[in-house]
C-alpha cells in the first residue's frame, strides 16, 4: 500500500459492490476499511479517515442524506466521494460531495476523482469550513488569484462569508506579511468616505483639526478590502477608479497628487453588472473592479458542508462558553437538514450561539428548533425604515431614477424570496408577506411569474 494515499472509508450496502470497490482500491494502492452504512458512523469513531467512498442508494433519498449527514457531523474534515449507478453528478453536488464515481466504476477514473478530492481536503482556508465542490472550487480560486497583483471583486449573499474570502485572498498573496485594512461603504457618508479612504487636510470639512491619510496611505502596499462597494458615492467612484488606473489619489483639500500600491479587493451582495447598465454604478469602475471575480456560494447550495458548520461552531463556541454541547433529536435533525438558512453561515453560526445559551447539554427537539429558524427569518415590527440619506445616495447615483419600477422591483424579489422559503405554498407565501392570498394570486399575474406548484401542500 501507498503510505502518501487516504485512509479510505467504503461504505456500501451491497456485499458485491464493496467487494468490486475495495479490490478496485487495492489495485490503485490505497489503504481502505469497508462497512455496510449501519456500520459507517461507529467506522468513524473508531479511526480517521481522510476520504469517504459512499455508494448512493437507487434513488436519491433520506437515508443517504442521514448517512452523509452523519458522517460529515462525526469528522467534518473528511471529504466525501459518492459512487452511484442512478445518482447524477447534480445531485452528488446537492448532498454536498466533491465528485461521482459511475458504476461500472474504471480505476482510471476513480484514481483521478479520489486524487482530487484529496487534494481538496488537503486545502484549509481560514474562515471557509466545507467540503462540498462550491466550496472546494472557491478555495481553489482563491489559491490562483491571491497571489495575482490584480484586483478581485467577491460577490455573494449576506453572509456567506465574503470577507472570509477577502482575508483569505490576502494571505494567499505575496503582500501577506504587509497591512491588510477593511472599509465598509455604506457605513459611512459621502464626505467622510471619501476622507477615509484618501485622507484629508487639516480644515477640509467642519471637525478636521489636523490633516490625516487615510486608508490607502494606511495600508501602504497591502492590501485594501471594500465592503459593499455598490454603495460608494459616485463622486467617490470617480477618484476610486483613478487609483486603479493609475495609482494616483489626492487627500480631500489637497492639490498635492500621492501614489498608492495598494491592491484592492471589493465585495458586494448586489448585481454590480446590473447596476452598471442601469447607470447606478459606473460601467468603467466596475470592470476595473471585476478584472477578477469570484462568488461565495449560498449554504443552500453547500449540501452536509451545514453539519459540518455545525461541528465547528460547536466545538468553537462550546470552548469559548465552557459549556456541553447540545444535540438533535431526530426530528430536529431533519429540520435542520430541510431549513433554507436564508442568512447563510453568518445565521447558521448565530443559532448555535442561541441554542447553546439556552439548552447546552440538553436534547434540541424540532419545536425548539423551528422557533430558531422563525425568530431569524421574521423581521422586527417596529423595524426602522430606510434612512433619508439611503434614499438622498439612491437618487444621486441612479440616472433616470423612476420610484413605480424601484417599487415593483422589490416587490417582485420579497414575492420571489417568500414564494421560495414556502417551497411554492401560496398559502404560506401570503402569510410571510402578510398580505392575502388572493393578493398574491394577483401580484403574481402581475409579474408573470409561473407558478409551478400545486397549493395544496
Amino acid at each position: 500500500m501507498n503510505a502518501d494515499r487516504p485512509f479510505i472509508l467504503l461504505v456500501a450496502e451491497s456485499a458485491a459492490l464493496r467487494s468490486m470497490l475495495a479490490a478496485s482500491l487495492a489495485e490503485l494502492g490505497y489503504h481502505h476499511r469497508t462497512a455496510g452504512p449501519g456500520e459507517a458512523v461507529r467506522c468513524t469513531v473508531e479511526a480517521d479517515f481522510g476520504l469517504a467512498l459512499v455508494a448512493l442508494g437507487e434513488t436519491a433519498g433520506a437515508d443517504d442524506e442521514a448517512l452523509l449527514a452523519a458522517l460529515a457531523e462525526r469528522q467534518p474534515k473528511l471529504a466525501i466521494v459518492a459512487v452511484s449507478a442512478a445518482a447524477g453528478e447534480r445531485h452528488a453536488h446537492a448532498l454536498g460531495l466533491l465528485g461521482l464515481v459511475t458504476i461500472p466504476v474504471s480505476p482510471a477514473a476513480l484514481d483521478a476523482m479520489l486524487a482530487r478530492a484529496g487534494e481538496a481536503a488537503a486545502t484549509e482556508v481560514a474562515g471557509l469550513v466545507g467540503l462540498s465542490a462550491p466550496l472546494a472550487n472557491l478555495k481553489r480560486q482563491i489559491r490562483r488569484y491571491g497571489p495575482l497583483d490584480y484586483p478581485v471583486l467577491v460577490c455573494g449573499e449576506s453572509g456567506t462569508g465574503k470577507e472570509a474570502a477577502a482575508q483569505a485572498l490576502h494571505d494567499a498573496s505575496k503582500r501577506a506579511g504587509r497591512p491588510y485594512l477593511a472599509l465598509n461603504c455604506a457605513a459611512l457618508s459621502e464626505n467622510l468616505v471619501e476622507a477615509t479612504l484618501f485622507g484629508h487636510a487639516r480644515g477640509a470639512y467642519t471637525g478636521a483639526h489636523s490633516a490625516r491619510g487615510g486608508c490607502f496611505e494606511q495600508v501602504e502596499d497591502g492590501t485594501l478590502f471594500l465592503d459593499e462597494i455598490g454603495e460608494l458615492p459616485p463622486g467617490v467612484q470617480a477618484k476610486l477608479l483613478r487609483v486603479l488606473e493609475n495609482g494616483e489619489f489626492q487627500r480631500l483639500g489637497e492639490t498635492q497628487v500621492r501614489r498608492s500600491r495598494a491592491r484592492v479587493v471589493a465585495a458586494t451582495n448586489r448585481d454590480l453588472a446590473q447596476m452598471a447598465r442601469e447607470g447606478g454604478f459606473r460601467a468603467d469602475l466596475y470592470h476595473r473592479l471585476a478584472v477578477l471575480d469570484i462568488r461565495t456560494p449560498p449554504l443552500r447550495e453547500l449540501g452536509v458542508d451545514r453539519w459540518r458548520l455545525l461541528a465547528h461552531f460547536m466545538a468553537h463556541y462550546t470552548a469559548e462558553l465552557g459549556c456541553a454541547p447540545f444535540v438533535f433529536d431526530a426530528a430536529a435533525r431533519a429540520c435542520w437538514q430541510d431549513y433554507a438558512f436564508p442568512g447563510n453561515v453568518r445565521e447558521l453560526r448565530n443559532m448555535v450561539i442561541r441554542l447553546l445559551a439556552k439548552q447546552a447539554g440538553e436534547t434540541v427537539g424540532a419545536a425548539a428548533l423551528r422557533a430558531e429558524c422563525q425568530a431569524a427569518a421574521e423581521p422586527a415590527g417596529d423595524a426602522t425604515p430606510p434612512g433619508i440619506d439611503t434614499a438622498l445616495q439612491t437618487l444621486r447615483r441612479t440616472a433616470g431614477f423612476r420610484l413605480d419600477d424601484w417599487l415593483a422591483r422589490h416587490e417582485r424579489c420579497h414575492i420571489e424570496a417568500a414564494l421560495q422559503l414556502a417551497h411554492g405554498n401560496m398559502s404560506q407565501a401570503a402569510r410571510l408577506l402578510g398580505i392575502r392570498r388572493t393578493t398574491l394570486y394577483s401580484r403574481c399575474e402581475q409579474f408573470e411569474f409561473r407558478l409551478l406548484f400545486d397549493d395544496k401542500k
